[in-house]
């Protein structure tokens, strides 16, 4: 089985009004490329540090216009429409970093929590501490779309094999990374990131990025990829502004690779041994 799947590069603002406009103009050019699943980036609503501004556009997910949005669209263009993340308010004073998945009847399939929070202080002097603002996920997901089975995971997720891992075993032919990726940390890490997980998972990746200068100072790093079961990078964007990738998913690749190195199959599990400290002399400590 084959389709067209497609990242869409964003490089959202402080306004969900405008960023709804923006991803709607982009998934209709994916559409009319022949894509039936596409995935927009993390915090496709907005880019917002300030948090008191961001707490004030909050909603639920009823109410929430990148969710209404997107709904609509899935149901307009006859599409898997997945939303990489958008901020969602929980109804109990905290914030989801949250995915979410509407089918080509409009209505939602399925959401996902972000689980690992980016609490970090960078060498460049930059620091966050996404805890601080939201309240981690704790359950992982695939869903099964029909034309593939999807595992859910949302940026700093990626430096977590073993959530990709879980996914793969549960059927996850498809791995997603929408992500809002540090430009520092994303020339180091990014590329090499997403083809690992790809590679020792035996899945297609798609990693919908934002990209360039944010209204809210921020800049990010861009360069969305299509990612198949090989580790072969099928299409990729550049680092600053809006890009729209499509490129062809053959489902037949990831039994292939996995027959290939069936790494999945051969895993076992095994104990671990501390062994003490030795002194000087070959004594144990």
């Amino acid at each position: 089985m084959s389709f067209k799947a497609a990242a869409i590069q964003m490089c959202s603002g402080i306004d969900p009004q405008k960023n709804a406009a923006d991803m709607a103009r982009l998934v209709r050019d994916a559409a009319a490329q022949g894509a039936t699943y596409i995935q927009t980036p993390e915090m496709t609503g907005a880019m917002q540090r300030d948090r008191p501004a961001l707490r004030a556009m909050l909603r639920g997910e009823a109410d929430d216009i990148i969710a209404k949005t997107a709904s609509g669209l899935a149901a307009e263009l006859g599409i898997f429409l997945h939303v990489g993340s958008t901020a969602i308010g929980r109804g109990d004073g905290k914030i989801a970093n949250r995915a979410l998945l509407f089918g080509p009847d409009g209505k939602k399939i399925c959401s996902y929590d972000k689980i690992h929070m980016f609490d970090v202080d960078l060498d460049n002097g930059e620091s966050f501490r996404e805890s601080s603002a939201y309240e981690a996920g704790g359950e992982a997901r695939v869903a099964d779309i029909g034309i593939a089975k999807l595992g859910f995971a949302i940026c700093y997720d990626v430096r977590f094999p073993q959530l990709f891992r879980a996914e793969a075993l549960a059927g996850a032919e498809i791995l997603t990374v929408p992500a809002a990726f540090t430009v520092q940390t994303g020339e180091a890490h990014w590329e090499i990131l997403l083809r690992a997980r790809a590679i020792e998972n035996g899945a297609f990746l798609i990693a919908a990025a934002q990209a360039g200068s944010h209204e809210d100072g921020r800049r990010t790093f861009g360069h969305s990829m299509i990612i198949d079961p090989w580790g072969k990078v099928l299409a990729s964007a550049g680092g600053e502004g809006e890009a729209v990738l499509v490129a062809e998913i053959d489902i037949d690749a990831v039994k292939a690779a996995r027959a290939k190195i069936p790494n999945l199959k051969n895993a076992r599990d095994f104990a671990l041994d501390t062994v003490p400290a030795v002194a000087a002399g070959g004594v144990a400590a």
